[in-house]
């Protein structure tokens, strides 16, 4: 047996839910176990487990993300209320990502996979738009109550001291809803700066855009807080240096102008925006499954995961043991990049060339050979050679890894 590449510090594992997690262990035994001696330290957050732990395990692996530096994550579902009666649940948990991405206090970048027979659905678009969503507060931390008749709902504030300012929200004279959302200063400062590190990082321009217009104290902050950010902290003048631009707008100016544009920019968005924005991004590109996601937080913590969800209606028919043709490109390029970042951190070449071999096996396998999820099939410009199954598309990007890795082993 060839020698395998060691891992000096663990990469901490977070394991999801229905087809996601199926898949998740098919590369994981097929396309990194046979090269690398992996040492993950293991978190199940399999829906089950955080009903089972009252979603302790969750919070468990943020904090291992913490300690680790590196994580990598499988889509995991977040119930509503069908699903705790599916799954017999003790309540309506919370999204996991939501509360790692808070713990975190990242930035998430989603960034879709180019590949030469996959076009974009916008045909002005020749680069791709990178899309970074602020991970902290929104409605994903929100505090809401349903209205049963009539009130009046006040957003109040109690001070240290016990004064309290009010406002009144709404006057209900009928049945309603309210909703209560907020976000932190330092946690816009370091959204803007993560923002503006990447773009220096990639060399793309750098897009802001809220509604300041009608959200005057709560978008308008973020809108004041990123070019403070920009203009005192420096990023001017190595924007200037690097030919790139940082430019602002109202959002649905934003939207309008990258239809129009010809990508190649990347854009911040709040965290509900770049949650819509994301998936916008990813299928004009082609596929969910054909989108990259890694939340940077502050501290340099990084979590690599595939930006789409657990593909709930090909794990039914998984479960009839029917065939299923399920793209797993955006599983095993988180695991390339967590692997990539652990060996860069660790200043184990060999992780970062074979997390490069591994995705050369993966464009080379849809470029080259045609082999094709029925996803990318359907919409690839030149017709697909095979169709594979999940499990025979994993197979091909094994053969070609095969073919083209041989780990140096000092």
């Amino acid at each position: 047996m060839a020698a395998k590449i060691e891992m000096k510090t663990p990469i901490v594992e977070m394991d999801g839910d229905e087809m996601a997690r199926i898949m998740w262990h098919m590369v994981r035994k097929r396309l990194i176990e046979p090269y690398v001696a992996l040492n993950t330290v293991y978190y199940d957050l399999g829906l089950e487990n955080r009903d089972r732990t009252d979603d302790r395990v969750t919070v468990e692996a943020a904090e291992a993300v913490k300690k680790y530096g590196v994580g990598v994550k499988c889509a995991t579902i977040t119930p509503n209320a069908d699903r705790v009666k599916e799954y017999g649940l003790k309540k309506q948990w919370k999204s996991p990502n939501g509360t790692i991405r808070a713990m975190l206090d990242g930035t998430v970048f989603r960034e879709p996979i180019v590949l030469a027979n996959i076009k974009p659905a916008i045909r002005f678009w020749k680069k791709p738009i990178i899309i970074g969503r602020h991970a902290y507060g929104d409605v994903y931390q929100n505090t809401e109550h349903a209205v049963d008749g009539p009130c009046k709902a006040e957003l109040v504030l109690t001070m240290a001291d016990g004064r309290q300012v009010r406002e009144t929200i709404h006057e209900f004279g009928e049945a309603g809803i309210v909703q209560a959302t907020h976000n932190l200063i330092a946690s816009i400062e370091n959204f803007a700066r993560a923002c503006f590190s990447y773009g220096l990082d990639r060399g793309v321009p750098v897009w802001f855009a809220t509604k300041d217009t009608v959200s005057k104290t709560y978008d308008g902050t973020f809108k004041a807080l990123f070019e403070r950010v920009f203009t005192e902290e420096g990023y001017e003048k190595r924007f200037k240096e690097a030919g790139i631009e940082f430019f602002y707008t109202l959002i649905d100016d934003a939207v309008a102008r990258m239809v129009r544009s010809e990508g190649g920019f990347l854009w911040a968005c709040k965290n509900y925006d770049g949650d819509v924005m994301s998936d916008l991004v990813g299928s004009a590109y082609g596929s969910l499954g054909l989108l990259t996601s890694v939340l940077v937080s502050p501290g340099g913590c990084v979590e690599y995961e595939a930006a789409h969800g657990t593909v709930q209606r090909h794990y039914y028919q998984h479960l009839k043991r029917e065939k299923t043709s399920t793209n797993p490109t955006a599983i095993i390029f988180a695991w390339s990049g967590a692997l990539r970042k652990r060996g860069q951190l660790d200043k184990v070449s060999a992780l970062e060339t074979f997390a490069d071999h591994l995705e050369n096996a993966v464009r080379q396998t849809i470029e080259t050979d045609g082999i094709m999820t029925g996803d990318l099939a359907r919409i690839s410009e030149v017709p697909a050679r095979q169709v594979a199954t999940t499990e025979a598309f994993i197979a091909a990007v094994g053969e070609r890894l095969a073919g083209s890795f041989r780990p140096e082993i000092p």
